[in-house]
């Protein structure tokens, strides 16, 4: 009765003249592939259109993605190939529940769905990060029987106080990470370190299928338009093609597809090796990882084809929730003062899917990921200062809002940008710089009651 007295009074309002109702389908966030479920698994089930074929592979992938690694050799060769170093055993333990990862809270509390990126200066054969010589290109502080962790990671946070005008304050947590019991020796003097918390998985399949002259004809490198937003494009190696190609996915951008971001996070993560990726992830020096024994059968990668195959259509196929309360006076308040502010700037609320081979469900969609999928300087503030092949070390690609505010419900915290740094929407908004100054500056400048009303909004995504 709630919802129909607000549709009621939605309707009369705009039959007055004081505003239209919304626009339809705005609702659908992910289209045709948009899902209902609001509860703890509403990132997890496959889209609304996925055809019958696309769900048995789906199941398949679902089953791999939730499945434990173990150590080789196993009665089983499909099931090992664990490491030999690794930050986790599952995919799942770091996106649980195909959501969002966070950072430790407390003291001594293991890195599981936050990981640290390594790199120095230079670049590799293809434009991306070199590696750090002795820890590679991601610290993995697992391993193994018999073949030594890399060390450990710890994080602690600097409280930076600050206030609104109208006088509420606010506490922002700035991060600092240090390095312990390194096994082989300190890191090179000029290492860069990226942390990077594990991102939603939902959607993924719609955003690939966005075509890439969509994405360019958004990008302003040189901002022409004098607006203060220089979006561009990142170009990254695509292994398959064995060429460079636009790069969509990851915090900057720098993987072409699902399949490749799938079949890198196995190795880096896990350790389980692919086509894509076949050699162990076994820096110089690290003699008991390279001397391991490799998992599945031999001389073939760890990870078979058809199970490479069977990730792929899962993460391509996971819908995106439905919005709610988007006729609520409050919400369409907020999404106003979300265009106002000069947030779609950068979180485009609305694009077009082109046409996905393979993937007829997830073609010709009207989407509503609020994403660009440009690298945006974000200022220094949020800078890594580690660059990844195009990306500079303060650029990130805008993260899609879409399933923001089932958060807390799915994934059991509001911990928010690349490092997890922001404890809510509100913090991850005070932490923009850069292009972002612009927008962050006016919600700062907003009264009490427009603030609530903008992260009513979001809330509702």
């Amino acid at each position: 009765m709630k919802r129909l007295a607000t549709v009621l009074l939605s309707v009369l309002a705009g039959c007055a003249g004081e505003e239209a109702a919304p626009e339809p389908g705005l609702e659908l966030s992910g289209g045709a592939a948009t899902i209902f479920d609001q509860g703890s698994n509403a990132y997890a089930f496959p889209a609304r259109n996925y055809s019958s074929d696309h769900r048995d592979l789906f199941a398949l992938g679902d089953h791999f993605f939730n499945r434990n690694w173990v150590t080789a050799p196993a009665s089983i060769s499909g099931n090992d190939g664990l490491g030999p170093t690794f930050n986790a055993t599952s995919c799942s333990a770091c996106h649980f529940k195909d959501g969002r990862g966070a950072p430790p809270e407390m003291p001594g509390e293991a890195f599981l769905g936050l990981l640290l990126r390594l790199s120095v200066a230079g670049a590799d054969e293809h434009g991306g990060p070199l590696p750090e010589p002795h820890y590679g290109g991601q610290f993995n502080h697992r391993s193994i029987l018999g073949v030594p962790a890399e060390g450990e990671a710890s994080v602690a946070y600097e409280d930076v106080p600050g206030a609104f005008p109208d006088g509420e304050p606010y506490v922002l947590h700035r991060p600092h990470y240090q390095f312990a019991n390194l096994a082989f020796g300190p890191l090179a003097p000029d290492v860069m370190v990226s942390p990077r918390v594990a991102p939603p998985t939902f959607g993924l399949g719609l955003l690939q299928a966005v075509s890439e002259a969509t994405v360019l004809a958004r990008a302003d490198e040189a901002d022409a338009n004098g607006d203060g937003i220089s979006g561009r494009p990142n170009r990254v190696w695509d292994a398959r093609a064995g060429q460079l190609a636009l790069g969509r996915f990851g915090w900057k951008a720098n993987q072409p597809s699902i399949e490749q971001q799938t079949a890198g996070a196995f190795l880096g993560d896990i350790g389980i090796t692919s086509s894509l990726f076949p050699a162990e992830n076994c820096p110089a020096g690290q003699t008991a990882c390279s001397a391991a024994r490799s998992g599945g059968t031999p001389g073939a990668p760890e990870l078979s084809d058809d199970k490479l195959r069977d990730m792929t259509v899962y993460g391509m196929g996971l819908g995106v929730p439905v919005r709610r309360d988007w006729t609520r006076a409050d919400v369409r308040a907020g999404e106003r003062l979300f265009g106002e502010l000069g947030c779609a700037a950068c979180h485009a609320p609305k694009l077009e899917t082109g046409t996905l081979e393979g993937f007829p469900e997830l073609s010709g969609q009207t989407i509503r990921p609020f994403t660009d999928l440009l690298l945006h300087d974000m200022g220094e503030d949020l800078a890594d200062g580690r660059p990844d092949f195009l990306a500079s070390g303060t650029e990130w690609r805008t993260p899609p809002l879409w399933g923001l505010g089932l958060l807390a419900t799915v994934n059991r915290h509001t911990r928010l940008l690349h490092d997890g740094r922001a404890r809510g929407v509100q913090e991850a908004i005070l932490w923009h710089g850069g292009e972002g100054t612009r927008a962050k500056e006016a919600f700062r400048t907003l009264s009490k009651a427009d603030r609530t009303a903008l992260l009513a909004f979001l809330d509702s995504l």
